[in-house]
């Protein structure tokens, strides 16, 4: 069943358009080449940028998202997996909050409604599909919230006068080698993750200075060393308070290699090679931009050797310069930016600076570049008041794509670093690229794909999800807790339409089963065939569990700010009372009403027949595709074979509201009355892995099974589908009447569009009202184009309050 879903997810990769663009290798660098593009054939990475309305909440209110879904490579929107999986983490890392949204090429939308048992703090939104499952949770989209339980003390941590910095040394290329000249980079943070300024001192053991240096910006900065041997060097930092910090350097390695990246102007990199290992013969180069391959080059080394790189063979964004021995094992890394050239610039234009309360807004939203055949792109807007609780962005997809999603750790100010270059942006950027070094696989996993290999399906567990969301469980054997292999299951969820899905266990006793249109809560039954009904049935959670991530930022909140938390908590107590039930109004989708077998052979309504107390009567009596026998004191239901106008030899799979029956007597003893129709399928049905002998369908009235007694064994448990879409509901002030009414409007998210489309000449025009909150109110805007070019736009306006 899974595995046309593997061809078709490989063959999508290979026609997303120019993955790979490095076209010519030597004979010598083949052996990395070969393996790296088999790699990424088989492993293309995804991303998702997740639009939130705001970054500070309060309980009670409601968190909209919007989710921007691309390849990793160019950002180019994909139509792969159609679910997302959406949570929200305390500082413990425990999952508060949980959904599934679905996912189309223009992304996903949603919402969360954050519950009064939250406690305030910090909180880390994440987000991440079932196929990046298969890879490192570094790969997620994650971004921080803030959010305050008014009616909870706040607990804040007492403020600590000894300053607590994160203080980490970072090599060019990974190591320090004994006699080898080095750059070190160095960060320097407070417990909030906030660059420091400071200045500092390489000492030896004697205390003689070797090295001073001063950070550049945030907290980042860099000196040279050379390490030698014998020698104890420890590094004295000051921070603008006067308190010194010191710190050892980290390991020296008595043998390696090391790498230095300098300009070699006329727009090349000049990449410097050194090694103090015995008798070394050739090293190699290997860069490549999101893993479409750019350079590949070999070359004879002693002690020193050079490669020059053209920068314009890098792609734009962050490129990974490698270097590897002449046994083709990784020596030495480091990330080179290369500014994006094309963004997407966006004009917002209100049609006043100021407005009144219960004033309508208009404005207008245009694409002004880049100059494309089409200047249409997908836009999510949020218009929000900002004070010094809630800040003036909730995140940029641009600097999202381009930077935070291919850096280790926590970037400060990411936009800074995609303004137009200077020389202070050059330093920074380069600094920044120093001390947030990573990849996103392993040099091992890489090498080690052979060509066989390649020609085989990737062994990856979680596959992409590409009709629906798949629901994962294990077959064991109660007993000795074995996986239990080739055991058939059935997976249904009574109600209307009806729908069974069906898994066989693999060798490691995994069912899986592909659901579509799987919408809102569900309660899912899940069976085995009466032969395997000792088998343990359990069914996994697709949300992963949270690895070791780094601590969340304290809750801050000042005494000044508390007359500002006091008016946003009573305007979402205003909110919650008047417009509550307004605000609950949801989209249903479109799905199929029909059975999940069609078109039946024999359809009754038995309201249509003369109503009979038993159902043995009753299927005697007029339902002519069914043969009641009983034998042996049980009874057995047999289908005609139409088609051949015999009776099936083997028992037919049996319904009650989708809900497999094995046990015939509790049919013919379940009151007809409670049925409002019969199907019947007369000849054989395949559904993979599994064909039936007919089928004999019962439906309620209701489809809630009506009091039928199923089966103790099996395994029954309530399941989230994907989520409903809620509209965002925003009041209208169009008439003297509505302008003139007694009822609060204390909104102080006054717009929420994620779905916002531009037509063919790039304009967009939107329109709201302001509420009676007044502030300065902020029009945030995230988009990105069909061609994987995002931009995002920012503009604010005052609202006063209405003259009396």
């Amino acid at each position: 069943m899974f595995q046309p879903l593997i061809r078709y997810f490989l063959a999508s990769l290979l026609l997303l358009p120019g993955l790979c663009v490095f076209g010519q290798a030597t004979e010598s660098t083949n052996a990395l080449v070969q393996p790296f593009d088999t790699y990424r054939r088989q492993a293309l990475q995804e991303k998702l940028f997740v639009h939130t309305d705001q970054s500070f909440y309060l309980i009670g209110e409601n968190l909209w998202f919007k989710l921007y879904y691309v390849d990793g490579s160019f950002h180019k929107p994909l139509d792969v997996s159609k679910v997302a999986y959406l949570e929200l983490l305390d500082a413990e890392q425990k999952s508060v909050l949980q959904t599934k949204v679905s996912l189309t090429t223009n992304g996903g939308n949603g919402s969360l409604f954050l519950p009064a048992s939250l406690q305030s703090g910090t909180y880390r939104l994440r987000a991440y599909t079932n196929w990046m499952k298969n890879f490192s949770a570094d790969f997620f989209f994650e971004k921080n919230l803030t959010i305050v339980n008014p009616f909870k003390p706040l607990g804040l941590p007492l403020l600590n006068e000894v300053a607590e910095y994160d203080i980490q040394f970072f090599p060019e290329g990974g190591n320090l080698v004994q006699g080898l000249a080095s750059k070190v980079a160095f960060k320097v943070a407070d417990a909030s993750g906030q660059g420091k300024a400071v200045r500092g001192w390489v000492l030896n053991g004697q205390n003689d200075t070797l090295s001073r240096f001063t950070s550049h910006k945030f907290g980042i900065g860099s000196f040279m060393v050379t390490p030698t041997q014998g020698t104890t060097f420890r590094v004295l930092i000051r921070d603008e308070k006067g308190r010194t910090f010191t710190r050892p350097l980290p390991a020296i390695q008595p043998q390696g290699y090391t790498m230095q990246l300098t300009d070699a102007g006329a727009d090349q990199l000049k990449i410097t090679v050194s090694t103090n290992v015995d008798s070394p013969s050739t090293v190699y180069l290997f860069a490549h931009t999101r893993q479409a391959i750019k350079a590949a080059e070999m070359r004879s080394i002693q002690r020193e050797t050079t490669f020059l790189l053209d920068r314009k063979a890098l792609g734009e964004g962050i490129s990974h310069l490698t270097i590897f021995n002449a046994n083709r094992q990784p020596v030495c890394e480091r990330l080179y930016f290369k500014r994006p050239t094309q963004q997407l610039t966006l004009s917002l234009k209100p049609d006043q600076n100021q407005y009144v309360s219960r004033a309508k807004v208009s404005i207008d939203a245009s694409v002004l570049a880049p100059t494309m055949k089409s200047s249409q792109a997908a836009l999510s807007m949020a218009v929000y008041r900002i004070d010094s609780l809630a800040p003036a962005s909730s995140g940029s997809i641009l600097s999202y794509l381009w930077m935070t999603s291919d850096l280790q750790g926590t970037i400060e100010s990411p936009e800074y670093y995609l303004q137009s270059e200077t020389a202070e942006i050059a330093q920074a950027t380069d600094n920044l690229m120093l001390t947030h070094g990573w990849r996103r696989f392993r040099w091992n996993d890489v090498l080690s794909t052979s060509s066989q290999q390649a020609a085989q399906q990737p062994l990856l567990r979680f596959i992409p999800e590409v009709n629906g969301p798949i629901i994962q469980g294990t077959v064991t054997d109660p007993a000795s807790g074995k996986p239990m292999p080739n055991i058939q299951t059935y997976l249904s969820t009574p109600g209307k339409p009806v729908r069974l899905f069906v898994s066989h266990s693999d060798s490691a006793g995994r069912i899986k089963f592909e659901m579509q249109d799987f919408y809102g809560p569900k309660t899912v039954i899940v069976q085995t065939n009466p032969a395997d009904s000792l088998a343990k049935l359990t069914i996994t959670s697709p949300f992963v569990d949270a690895p070791p991530a780094p601590k969340l930022p304290a809750l801050t909140i000042t005494e000044s700010e508390s007359d500002q938390l006091l008016s946003r908590s009573v305007a979402m107590q205003v909110q919650s009372t008047y417009w509550g039930d307004r605000a609950l109004q949801y989209t249903y989708p479109t799905v199929d009403s029909a059975a999940f077998y069609g078109r039946p052979s024999e359809s009754y309504l038995l309201d249509a027949y003369t109503r009979f107390p038993r159902m043995e009567e009753v299927l005697r009596e007029y339902v002519l595709g069914v043969m009641p026998r009983k034998r042996q004191d049980h009874f057995r239901l047999n289908v005609l074979n139409g088609p051949y106008r015999t009776i099936f030899e083997n028992a037919p799979l049996v319904m009650m509201d989708g809900v497999p029956v094995f046990d015939m007597d509790k049919i013919i003893e379940f009151s007809p009355l409670k049925i409002k129709q019969l199907d019947v399928i007369t000849n054989f049905y395949y559904m993979s892995p599994t064909l039936f002998n007919g089928i004999i369908s019962f439906m309620t009235y209701k489809g809630d099974l009506a009091g039928f007694p199923l089966d103790t064994r099996l395994v029954k448990l309530e399941y989230d589908g994907l989520q409903l879409e809620r509209q965002f509901y925003s009041p209208r002030y169009d008439s003297a009447k509505l302008l003139a009414s007694r009822l609060p409007d204390a909104r102080t998210l006054l717009y929420w569009n994620p779905n916002l489309q531009t037509n063919a000449q790039g304009k967009g025009h939107i329109e709201f009202y302001t509420s009676d909150q007044p502030g300065t109110y902020l029009v945030e805007v995230n988009g990105l184009t069909k061609d994987g070019v995002a931009g995002s736009q920012q503009v604010r306006f005052e609202v006063k309050n209405r003259p009396e």
